[in-house]
């Protein structure tokens, strides 16, 4: 076994140690995990930002129902990732929600692509 790979598989083996023996552990690691939940979403938004810049003409191009249509399952697409983060799919009324955001947003930005597509742009 290569000593790179050794070393990282050590280095996981004390971190799970220290999160499952040490006290304050598990908080310690829900810390962590939440910071780098953080991170991910502030680059998520980054990624965002910059995308709505580069291709600000062609999203105004779409139209007013078409845009609607995307930034509507945009939006369904973030409550129903947000809904997961909670209680939604604890009730099978919360998972149905849910499926339904899902189903909404795709098929609202199916039809964002496929006007988008048939213009050329």
């Amino acid at each position: 076994m290569d000593t790179k790979i050794a070393r990282n598989v050590l280095i996981i083996v004390a971190i799970a140690a220290a999160v499952a023996f040490l006290p304050g552990g598990g908080e310690t690691a829900g810390l962590v995990g939440g910071l780098l939940y953080i991170g991910i979403t502030v680059i998520f938004v980054m990624l965002g930002i910059r995308f709505y810049r580069e291709n600000r003409v062609a999203i105004f191009a779409l139209g007013d129902r078409h845009r609607a249509l995307l930034y509507g399952g945009l939006g369904a697409l973030v409550v129903a990732l947000a809904g997961r983060a909670g209680n939604l799919l604890d009730s099978s009324v919360g998972t149905l929600v849910f499926f339904a955001l899902l189903v909404f947003a795709g098929g609202a930005l199916y039809a964002v692509w496929t006007h988008h597509r048939s213009y050329g742009y």
